[in-house]
This record gives C-alpha cells, sequence and structure tokens, in this order.
C-alpha cells in the first residue's frame, strides 16, 4: 500500500487520479484561515491532503489545543467534493482515519451537482485545479481529468461558483502555473472577486517562478499583500520552505 505519511495524519496515495504533490501541499500551508472560518470547501480534493491540512490548521491537534480552543472550533466543517469515484473515495477513507473525521466529508459529486445539492456559504473555498490547457491530453481518461481543464474543472468554474457561494468575508485561495497570473485576476474581477495576496514560487533562486497561490475576497484591495517562495538552495530546502512545512512535513 502506498502511504505518504505527514506528521499528524497519514494519507493513502493509491486510487487517486492525482497524487500527492508539492503544489497541493504548498496551498494547504500557505492558504489564508481565519480564526471565525467555519465552513470550507475543496474543489477537487483527490486524496484529501489539503482539506486535512486545513482541517489541521483550524481545528489544531487533540492533545495539543486547550479545552477553550477545542470548544470554539467544534463547528466547523470542511467539505471536499471530487467528480472521480475512486478519488472521493480514497479521501473519505483518508479523512475517517484522521483527527478530524467528524469535521470532514467527502463527496463524489461535480462541481455543479454539489452546488445543486449543498445548500449554504463557505467562509473558503480552496482548489488545486486542473491547468494543462494547450498540452496533449493525457492518455488516462481519469488522470486527464484531474490535470486538463478542458475535459474538467477549471478556475472559471471556481469563480463562478465563489460569486453565489462565499459569505461576505469569504476567500477563494488557489495554486496554479504562474504564466496563468493575468487571466486569473481578469476572470476574477468579472466575477467581482479581487487578488488581495499572492506567493510566487521558484524551486531555485536563479529560476522564474513556476506557481503561484493566489488568494481573492469581495473586498477591493489597493495594494495585494506579494511574497515571494524559493524552495531549494545548494541543493538543500530552503529555511523559508522548511519553516512554511514545519507542522506538516516529517522531515521539515
Amino acid at each position: 500500500m502506498s502511504v505518504f505519511r505527514f506528521k499528524y495524519f497519514n494519507v493513502v496515495n493509491e486510487r487517486s487520479a492525482m497524487k500527492v504533490n508539492t503544489d497541493g501541499v504548498l496551498l494547504g500551508a500557505a492558504m489564508t484561515i481565519l480564526p471565525a472560518d467555519r465552513r470550507l470547501l475543496d474543489i477537487g480534493t483527490g486524496t484529501g491532503t489539503i482539506a486535512l491540512m486545513a482541517a489541521q490548521r483550524a481545528l489544531g491537534i487533540p492533545g495539543q489545543a486547550g479545552d477553550d480552543e477545542v470548544r470554539a472550533v467544534v463547528d466547523v466543517v470542511i467539505d471536499a467534493i471530487d467528480i472521480d469515484e475512486p478519488s472521493a473515495s480514497e479521501a473519505a477513507a483518508n479523512f475517517g482515519e484522521s483527527h478530524w473525521a467528524e469535521h470532514l466529508r467527502a463527496h463524489n459529486l461535480s462541481l455543479q451537482d454539489f452546488a445543486d445539492s449543498e445548500p449554504g456559504k463557505y467562509d473558503l473555498i480552496f482548489s488545486n485545479p486542473p491547468y494543462f490547457e494547450d498540452s496533449c491530453i493525457a492518455p488516462d481518461e481519469r488522470k486527464s481529468t484531474a490535470r486538463h481543464t478542458s475535459v474538467g474543472l477549471s478556475y472559471r468554474d471556481i469563480f463562478e461558483f465563489a460569486l453565489e457561494r462565499l459569505t461576505e468575508n469569504g476567500r477563494v485561495s488557489l495554486v496554479l502555473p504562474a504564466d496563468q497570473e493575468a487571466a486569473l485576476c481578469r476572470y476574477a474581477r468579472m466575477c467581482g472577486l479581487h487578488l488581495f495576496r499572492i506567493m510566487c514560487i521558484r524551486t531555485v533562486e536563479r529560476k522564474a517562478p513556476i506557481r503561484i497561490i493566489t488568494e481573492f475576497s469581495r473586498q477591493r484591495c489597493q495594494t495585494p499583500a506579494e511574497e515571494l517562495l524559493t524552495i531549494m538552495n545548494e541543493g538543500k530546502y530552503t529555511q523559508e520552505y522548511l519553516s512554511l512545512t514545519k507542522d506538516f512535513y516529517l522531515f521539515a
């Protein structure tokens, strides 16, 4: 059995169309989660890794939080959806084995079907969506759906859903290739959402960023917060990367 071991939870990593990956872990560690957040939604959950990271951050580790903290977050619910049945099933199993099983719910539904079946609004919507729009379609149909916007979910679908389902102070957090920044921000504005934070991620200092983590809200922001994260330096993980992931990775 293929199992990815984090500090406080394990992820069975066999049946999901997309496996545990650095993009997802970075989003789970870096996205903004506020103490007042009560309803969270992971779109395209795969193995459930990002939802589990969100649960750890929002709910804390049993035995480490005080009684008052535990009572304060007891009503947190994290929904996680995936159109791929094996992925949703694997996420559900991973949730069930975690400390936060009662707060996590996996749904084998498309975003549209979920929108039709689940009422209510969300304080945080997050996703590591498909983004290979122009590359060749992978021969495996399930992997194609997970990787290509032409056959599956796109950030446009997420923004359109968020327009209707975000709370007044809610946010959308996405991880995408850096070259999609302009188109992403333009479409967000069309949906009434505004960039308030962006993290540019590069593998090493000499290279340009390859990924961005972007966060949007309904509130206009004159000057979005800008951050730069470098993953490696001279063959070792940078201190900033280790600091970001220290609560999750065993080696951090």
